[in-house]
C-alpha cells in the first residue's frame, strides 16, 4: 500500500499530471464559486437582508415605524383600484364588437400580469427609487427596501408598510396600461400588444411618474428648465389626471393613429358614424364599477387613514364631479339627436372622474361641480374631433382620459382654493400655478406622445405576427377565433344567433344543414 502511494505521488513530477490536477482543481473551484455566487444572487434578488438587530439599526427602525391604520387604509384602497380592472374589462368588452370580446378580456388579464412582473423588477425602481430628477435607480426587484416608504429619504415617512405602498402603486400602473388598449381594440395583434404594453408598464408610465411623484422628480421639485417661468410653484397632480390618465390616453392616441381605423369603419363626415356597442348592459356595469373603484383611486392617494377631513373632501369632490360630468354630457348632446344617450352619460361621468383626479384634494365642492361639468362638454367635443379627423377610438379612451385629464390638470391652477397648500387663479392665487400645470401637461403630451409614436410605428413596421396590426383576413374573421381559439358567445342547439345585417337591420344567422346541426338529444 505504501509502495502504491509513493508511485502516485511520484507521478506529480510529470508535467501532464500536474497540468491535469491543476485543471481539475481550478474547475472545481470555479464551480463552487459559481454556485456560491448563484446562491448569493438568488437571495439578493428575492430577499432583503434580514441581519441581526444592531445598535446602529435601532434609530433607523424607529424612523420607519409602520402605521397600522395608514397601511390598512392604503391596502383597502389598493384593492379598490385593482378592482377597476373588472370595470375596464366589462366596459371595453361591452363597447367593442362581439367578435373581439375575448381579445379585450385577454388583453386586460395578460397586461395586468405583465405589469405586475415588470413593475416589481424595475418599474417601481424607476418611479419611486432614489435617483435624479429624471429617473430612479434603487429598489430593483424590491431589494433593500425599508419597513415603510419614505421617498428614499428625501420626503416625509408615509408610515405605510413598503410592500403595501408598492401594491397601491402597481394598481395605478396597471390602470395606465389598460387605458392604452381601449383605443386599439379590434385590429391589434396580441403579440404587438405585448410589445407596446411592455413599454407602457415598464418605461413610459414609471419614468414620467417619477417626474411628478418620485423622490427628486423635476416637475415636483424644481420645474427644471422652466423654473424661471414659475419660480414659486411646482406641478401638482394629486391622484393622476396627468400621471395616469393623460399618459395612458396620449399613448392610446398614438396607437390609434399608427393602426388606422378598423376595416369597414365609416366616419360621420363620410356618411357613417361610430360602431354601436354590442352589449350596453355589460358596458354600463363596467363604467359604474370604475366609478366605485375611483373611491380608492382618489381618497387612497392621501396615503393616510388619519386624514379624516381630507379623505371626506376628496370622496365628496369625486362624487360631485362625476355627477356633473354625466348630466352635462347627456344634456349637451341631446339637442342633436333628441335622444337620451346612455353611452354619452357613461363617458361623461368617467370624464368628470378623470378631471377631478388631479385637483380633488385642493378644491371645494362647488369647484368640483364646475370641473366635472366642463369635463362633460370636453368629452363629447373630443369625440367629435376624433370623428372629424378619422381617428378610430372605439372606447373613447382619448377624449375621456387624455383630454379630460389635461382639463383636470389645468383646473388645479384655476379652482384650488388656497386653503390646502395650493392656490388657483379664481381664488386670488394668480397665474403661477396655472403656468406650472400647463408645463407639466405639455411635457407629458410632447415627451410621452413623441416616444409612444416612435414605439407604435416601429412595432407596426415589424413583419409577421409581432407587428402592431393583424392582417385583413384575421380582422374580418375576428380576433377571438384567430388569436384565442374561441368566441365569447357560442351558438348552442342549432338555434342560430342574432346579428346585424349590412343594412343595419336585425337578422338571423342561417340555420346549418341537418347533418351539421347539434343533436340536442345527446
Amino acid at each position: 500500500m505504501v509502495l502504491g502511494m509513493r508511485r502516485k505521488l511520484s507521478q506529480f513530477k510529470q508535467w501532464e499530471t500536474r497540468k491535469l490536477f491543476a485543471t481539475v482543481l481550478a474547475g472545481k473551484m470555479i464551480g463552487i464559486a459559481t454556485v456560491l455566487a448563484a446562491v448569493r444572487g438568488f437571495f439578493w434578488l428575492f430577499e432583503s437582508p434580514a441581519g441581526a438587530q444592531t445598535k446602529e439599526s435601532i434609530p433607523q427602525q424607529l424612523a420607519h415605524q409602520v402605521s397600522a391604520i395608514n397601511t390598512v387604509w392604503v391596502l383597502v384602497t389598493a384593492f379598490l383600484v385593482f378592482f377597476m380592472q373588472a370595470g375596464f374589462m366589462a366596459l371595453e368588452a361591452g363597447v367593442a364588437r362581439s367578435r373581439e370580446t375575448v381579445n379585450v378580456l385577454m388583453e386586460c388579464v395578460f397586461d395586468t400580469c405583465l405589469c405586475g412582473i415588470l413593475y416589481w423588477a424595475f418599474g417601481f425602481a424607476f418611479q419611486f427609487g432614489l435617483g435624479n430628477g429624471l429617473i430612479g435607480h434603487s429598489y430593483f426587484f424590491l431589494h433593500g427596501i425599508p419597513s415603510t416608504y419614505d421617498y428614499a429619504g428625501l420626503g416625509p415617512d408615509t408610515g405605510v408598510a413598503f410592500l403595501a405602498f408598492f401594491l397601491f402603486q402597481f394598481a395605478f400602473a396597471d390602470t395606465a396600461s389598460t387605458i392604452t388598449s381601449g383605443a386599439m381594440v379590434g385590429r391589434t395583434s396580441f403579440k404587438g400588444d405585448i410589445l407596446y404594453s411592455t413599454c407602457v408598464s415598464g418605461f413610459f408610465y414609471p419614468i414620467f411618474g417619477h417626474w411628478v411623484w418620485g423622490p427628486g422628480g423635476w416637475l415636483a421639485t424644481t420645474m427644471g428648465w422652466f423654473h424661471s417661468l414659475s419660480p414659486d410653484t411646482f406641478f401638482r397632480d394629486f391622484a393622476g389626471s396627468t400621471v395616469v390618465h393623460t399618459v395612458g390616453g396620449t399613448i392610446a392616441l398614438m396607437g390609434a393613429i399608427a393602426l388606422g381605423p378598423r376595416l369597414g369603419r365609416k366616419f360621420k363626415r363620410d356618411g357613417g358614424g361610430p360602431t354601436p356597442p354590442h352589449d350596453l348592459t355589460m358596458a354600463s356595469i363596467g363604467a359604474v364599477i370604475l366609478w366605485f373603484g375611483w373611491y380608492g383611486f382618489n381618497p387612497g392617494s392621501t396615503l393616510s387613514g388619519m386624514d379624516f377631513e381630507g379623505i371626506g373632501r376628496v370622496a365628496a369632490n369625486t362624487t360631485l364631479a362625476a355627477c356633473a360630468g354625466g348630466l352635462i354630457a347627456v344634456l349637451f348632446v341631446y339637442p342633436r339627436s333628441k335622444k337620451w344617450d346612455l353611452g354619452m352619460s357613461l363617458n361623461g361621468f368617467l370624464g368628470g372622474l378623470v378631471a377631478i383626479t388631479a385637483p380633488c384634494y385642493w378644491v371645494s365642492p362647488a369647484g368640483a361641480v364646475w370641473i366635472g361639468a366642463i369635463a362633460g362638454i370636453v368629452v363629447p367635443l373630443g369625440i367629435d374631433a376624433l370623428e372629424h379627423l378619422r381617428i378610430d377610438d372605439p372606447i373613447g379612451a382619448v377624449p375621456v382620459h387624455m383630454l379630460a385629464g389635461v382639463w383636470g390638470t389645468l383646473s388645479v391652477g384655476l379652482f384650488a382654493t388656497g386653503g390646502y397648500g395650493v392656490n388657483g387663479l379664481f381664488y386670488g392665487g394668480g397665474t403661477d400655478q396655472l403656468v406650472s400645470q400647463a408645463i407639466g401637461s405639455l411635457s407629458c403630451l410632447v415627451v410621452v406622445g413623441g416616444l409612444a409614436a416612435i414605439v407604435m410605428f416601429a412595432i407596426k413596421a415589424i413583419p409577421g405576427e409581432w407587428g402592431l396590426r393583424v392582417s385583413q383576413d384575421i380582422e374580418l374573421e375576428g380576433l377571438d377565433i384567430h388569436e384565442h381559439g374561441t368566441p365569447a358567445y357560442h351558438v348552442e342547439f342549432g338555434m342560430g344567433m342574432t346579428y346585424m345585417t349590412p343594412a343595419g337591420l336585425p337578422g338571423r344567422a342561417p340555420i346549418p344543414p341537418t347533418s351539421d346541426r347539434i343533436d340536442s338529444s345527446v
